[in-house]
């Protein structure tokens, strides 16, 4: 099955789209990567799940992508005698250890480190920035704070402290359950949630032992300033607009998002935007203006993938929200503008082989009458490289590793094949030319461009182009091997 866009879609899972009929009804309309939310489910759900993907997967023939997707810590107050209190601009209120039910006057904060750490004048956002607390006196054991923004405060809301780098790791005990759980089902990608440093990547790549590519997702202001860092312990990015848009002011989320992108596009690194961006479409079967603008605007900006959260997971129209994603992006880059921002934002240093060799084959693909350029990738390197080109012709990432294929799966423009092993370049090129015709990319009569690191097998070695005809016909006699 051939998308007729480069940008993937990720479809959350959830009550709404855990069936086999619906998760494959996803894929057929445009899902190519499948996130498990680790915050709702218990693991046999989550088993299930994965099983189903596979399932679809051997049933359409396509490498399909699964990202696991980690909770991280989760900071709560405690609760209230009435359930609920209105605070009002201007008043006192207290947070504190005690586990003593709240009032209109405090309420418990069962998180010692987030004491230690406060500072005089520091905010404490609650329910998603509903209710706005500053800090007027503080100890180890206590906050005593005045209300800048009122509302209904009630049991259990989420609090977020963006002024504070925490000392909290990204990985809670849940979070390392979890994580050892799904690394073992075989996901592909494992997200990183309440990351604040490179050292919070880092411990998680310890306990993987590669058996899943890292993505951070930055959502916390200190990510943002140690962006180059995490981003160098990364394998990817996802840019959580939902808490980055809590904890900063949200006119400063767009250029955000702009220079995450660019810069994860800069080194060859996935990046995917997400967060309410179809939001109607939990209970519309049609998105507003604003939502299809938004989307479009990551996909002008070269993002690798855009996310579907709770459209795909506990709305009423999952598979619309897929299909709606689809066709913005089907639209987006048929307009000749797209190809404009997409060439002229083109960046990254090239300074080895590998990136003058997939330079060159992008080049020669856009210059001559090539159909298609086809990377042997064991890896991975070479396919990632080439995607980061953004080339105007099909990509097809070549790889004799399931896994390989499953993770490439959520890069731009990567119309992944699992193929036969190979030890010759010859091979490669003939199987790429078949695989180009069978998979409906080029006709006999075409040309292709073959990318490769010889010797196959080690990582990082781009250093072989071909134009090859797609007639194996014509390349077995002519290959001088």
């Amino acid at each position: 099955m051939r998308r007729l866009r480069n940008v993937k879609i990720v479809a959350t899972l959830g009550p709404a789209s855990s069936s086999y009929e619906m998760i494959r009804a996803l894929f057929e309309a445009g899902a190519d990567v499948f996130r498990l939310n680790m915050s709702h489910g218990e693991h046999a759900d989550i088993a299930e799940r994965h099983r189903i993907i596979r399932e679809v997967e051997k049933d359409v023939g396509r490498p399909i992508c699964i990202l696991a997707d980690l909770q991280g810590p989760k900071l709560r107050l405690g609760t209230f005698s009435k359930d609920e209190e209105e605070l009002e601009e201007g008043q006192s209120f207290r947070l504190d250890l005690d586990d003593a039910q709240g009032d209109a006057t405090r309420v418990q904060l069962p998180h010692r480190e987030i004491f230690e750490a406060l500072q005089e004048g520091a905010s404490l956002l609650v329910n998603d920035g509903k209710i706005r607390l500053r800090v007027k006196e503080c100890g180890n054991d206590y906050a005593n704070c005045v209300v800048e923004v009122g509302g209904t405060i009630s049991d259990r809301k989420g609090v977020n402290v963006p002024d504070v780098v925490l000392p909290l790791a990204a990985l809670s005990p849940k979070d390392k359950k979890d994580l050892d759980f799904v690394c073992d089902l075989g996901v592909d990608w494992l997200a990183l949630s309440f990351v604040q440093r490179a050292e919070d990547v880092h411990e998680a790549r310890e306990l993987t032992r590669g058996r899943a590519s890292l993505m951070t997702k930055v959502e916390k202001p200190a990510a943002v300033h140690e962006f180059e860092a995490i981003l160098e312990a990364s394998d990817g990015v996802m840019v959580a607009r939902g808490d980055l848009g809590v904890e900063l002011p949200v006119q400063n989320v767009p250029p955000i998002q702009k220079r995450l992108v660019r810069k994860c596009r800069a080194v060859a690194k996935p990046v995917v935007v997400a967060t309410q961006m179809l939001e109607s479409m939990i209970e519309s079967p049609m998105p507003t203006r604003a939502e299809v603008s938004d989307v479009a605007a990551a996909i002008y900006e070269g993002a690798d993938a855009v996310m579907l959260s709770a459209e795909s997971a506990v709305g009423s129209y999952p598979v619309e929200a897929v299909s709606t994603m689809n066709n913005v992006a089907i639209e987006v880059e048929s307009d000749p503008t797209y190809r404009q921002v997409i060439e002229a934002s083109r960046g990254g240093v090239k300074e080895s082989v590998a990136d003058a060799i997939v330079s060159a084959a992008r080049e020669i693909a856009e210059t001559a009458d090539i159909r298609v350029i086809c990377c042997y990738s064991q890896s991975g390197t070479t396919a990632l490289l080439v995607s980061r080109e953004r080339p105007r012709v099909p990509i097809i990432a070549m790889t004799s590793r399931m896994g390989t294929a499953r993770r490439l799966s959520l890069s731009w423009g990567l119309h992944c094949v699992k193929t036969n092993e190979v030890d010759r370049f010859k091979s490669a090129v003939v199987n790429s030319a078949r695989a180009s015709i069978k998979e409906g990319f080029a006709e006999p009569t075409d040309f292709l461009v073959v990318t490769a690191g010889v010797p196959f097998g080690r990582p990082g070695t781009t250093n072989i182009l071909r134009v090859a005809s797609c007639d194996e016909r014509l390349i077995i006699p002519s290959d001088p091997e």
